[in-house]
């Protein structure tokens, strides 16, 4: 059966990419289908219940600027917030939240049940429809074919899925769940897929822990919110799932608090002496797992020296007794993780409720994708989210936004919307990708980015919500409140500068390390606090800003040069072999993503721009 209906963006799965994904497209006025496999799991939160962290609250920020979900979502249902690295510099500060579980998932599928312009409906994918090697739509296992100028894949971890626990596996994306056989679509198709693992803790009882043997962990007393429109939540009177809201001014929230214990030697030995157990270990799993998040089983191996390793207990939500064991990912059978979990100080009597597993799955290498993350090979099709080989909820929703955008104005007409490496997070985590591709699952982090100083999670609005707004995503509201926040730090920065102590001025006075926006005159103090943190950091980094800001100007020129189509790699004489295999694989758009390409180096960059400017075109010449 042909649906009667025509959409201009489908989007096939779910998950954190594929419902920013598809708000993203339906704000912006197209017709969406966000199609999946399971409706009772939109929005899932498959592993830890929470959002942010180390640059990955940079990526949510960066998100909510454009006009985006997960950071609203995220404020409505966190159960607590904390800024890490707090007493660090700016560039590295990052917010985080850990979320109700249940109520984060419910919320964000009753938003999109209420977005204009946006069908949800059930269906597994099983094939492409494409015509001249472009989309055309899908078709479901039960033969219904949905037709759509534009596809959205966002399959995150099922893509031919393997559940691991010891020598046993089953097929599925997450325990509970079905596996998809979409690969094989993929491949008729002409796609290179590869194969990546990921993993998951045990979940434990809180009845059963003793906590007086672990460490709190509360919340911060002023919670650090992600979204710029957090006065905007409100509770109705049958509204189940926000359980914080706006109210007479102030952010209401009810905190709970997180522990943290450490593992024993006991622990160790019991580990190290069943290794042969591990499916990582023997050979079972295929897939490369993520170096930055390792199981407890490579954590004992690799960092055999170490007495022990912190073990972070952390609520699933505040209705339920459920705990995630953060640091303990594992895939060695239950009746080890039965016993090495019991080692552990506090949890001698822990009551195992799920075991800790891991997922295999295919994914697609990203440098067969355009910045815009729309295929090379099909025309109208885009990848997002854990197809492209990245980890984690904040990664999975930036592609989302930005995939959902660029198929959006691909309908309507108008030119993707590309984010450079110096505007936003974002512009990296997806330059990356398409640039350099990933072998084990990508994690974004501070020091990916060159000019982290510039790109901190304080001014994700100053830089993005205009952006936003300009592309028919972010709403008028959110752009007058952005353009009003950088009169007044205009206007007080100007202040700053004029006004003197001790023939000083202020902004001098400011700017000495001793001193801070608090021992300000009482005038001062009245000042938006995000507004004030954003100019406090200006002035004290002024040197280090201008640096990096002469760095963007002096490489500009390279970076947006645009390499011309008519250039043929293998014309060009005195260029090695696998610098032309890469930059044909890759096909870079400018000279500046060229240079970052692995195995690329300056004097083939250098000798390409030699080559266009000479402006030898072997097509012109025929």
């Amino acid at each position: 059966m042909i649906y009667p209906k025509e959409y201009d963006v489908i989007v096939i799965g779910a998950g954190h990419a594929g419902i920013e994904a598809a708000l993203a497209s339906s704000r912006m006025g197209c017709e969406t289908l966000l199609l999946t496999m399971n409706l009772d799991t939109i929005g899932q939160m498959s592993c830890n219940p929470a959002i942010g962290g180390l640059a990955k609250g940079h990526l949510v920020r960066e998100i909510d600027a454009l006009g985006g979900e997960m950071g609203l979502n995220t404020d409505a249902t966190g159960i607590q917030f904390r800024m890490l690295n707090a007493g660090k510099g700016p560039s590295v500060r990052a917010p985080r939240a850990q979320c109700d579980k249940k109520a984060y998932q419910f919320r964000m599928k009753s938003t999109c049940e209420s977005q204009a312009r946006l069908e949800i409906k059930q269906g597994q994918i099983a094939g492409l429809l494409v015509e001249n090697d472009s989309i055309k739509g899908v078709t479901t296992q039960f033969e219904i074919s949905y037709l759509s100028k534009t596809v959205i894949v966002t399959t995150g971890t099922f893509l031919q899925g393997l559940l691991h626990v010891g020598m046993k596996n089953i097929p599925g994306g997450r325990m509970g769940d079905s596996a998809s056989g979409f690969s094989k679509c993929l491949i008729d198709l002409g796609f290179e897929l590869g194969r990546l693992k990921t993993g998951t803790p045990p979940r434990l009882n809180g009845k059963s822990i003793d906590f007086t043997k672990c460490e709190i962990q509360p919340g911060d007393d002023r919670p650090p919110l992600f979204s710029y429109m957090t006065h905007t939540i409100q509770k109705g009177k049958n509204d189940l799932f926000t359980l914080n809201h706006w109210q007479e001014g102030m952010f209401h929230v009810e905190q709970l608090p997180c522990w943290m214990t450490y593992t024993t030697q006991q622990t160790h030995d019991i580990i190290r002496a069943n290794l042969d157990k591990s499916p990582m270990y023997c050979g079972v799993i295929e897939g490369v797992g993520p170096r930055y998040c390792p199981s407890i089983e490579d954590k004992v191996v690799r960092f055999a020296d170490k007495e022990r390793h912190q073990i972070f207990l952390e609520p699933e939500g505040r209705h339920t007794q459920e705990f995630y064991v953060n640091g303990c990912s594992t895939s060695l059978p239950f009746e080890v993780q039965y016993a090495f979990i019991h080692s552990i100080p506090g949890l001698e009597q822990a009551e195992i409720i799920r075991p800790g597993y891991a997922v295999e799955y295919d994914f697609c290498p990203p440098t067969q994708l355009q910045a815009s993350l729309e295929t090379k090979r099909i025309n109208g099709l885009f990848f997002a989210g854990q197809i492209n080989g990245t980890s984690g909820y904040e990664e999975a929703g930036a592609q989302g936004i930005v995939a959902g955008i660029n198929a959006a104005r691909k309908v309507l007409g108008k030119p993707a919307v590309v984010l450079r490496r110096d505007q936003a997070y974002i512009g990296v985590l997806i330059d990356d990708l398409i640039t350099k591709g990933t072998l084990e699952p990508y994690r974004m982090f501070t020091s990916r980015a060159e000019y982290r100083l510039l790109l901190r999670q304080d001014n994700a609005d100053l830089r993005l919500t205009e952006l936003g707004h300009e592309i028919g995503l972010g709403s008028e509201e959110r752009c007058q409140r952005v353009q009003q926040k950088k009169r007044v730090m205009a206007e007080t920065l100007e202040k700053l500068r004029i006004e003197r102590l001790d023939r000083v001025s202020l902004a001098d006075w400011l700017k000495r390390p001793e001193y801070f926006w608090g021992d300000l005159p009482v005038m001062y103090q009245g000042v938006d606090p995000e507004a004030a943190l954003q100019i406090e950091t200006e002035i004290k980094y002024a040197g280090y800003i201008d640096r990096e800001m002469g760095l963007i100007a002096k490489t500009r020129e390279v970076e947006d040069h645009p390499i011309p189509s008519w250039l043929d790699y293998d014309s060009v004489h005195g260029l090695k072999t696998e610098a032309r295999l890469k930059l044909k694989l890759i096909q870079p758009r400018t000279f500046g993503q060229a240079g970052r390409i692995s195995g690329i180096n300056p004097s083939d960059v250098s000798l390409l721009m030699v080559w266009v400017k000479r402006g030898i075109n072997p097509k012109s010449e025929d």
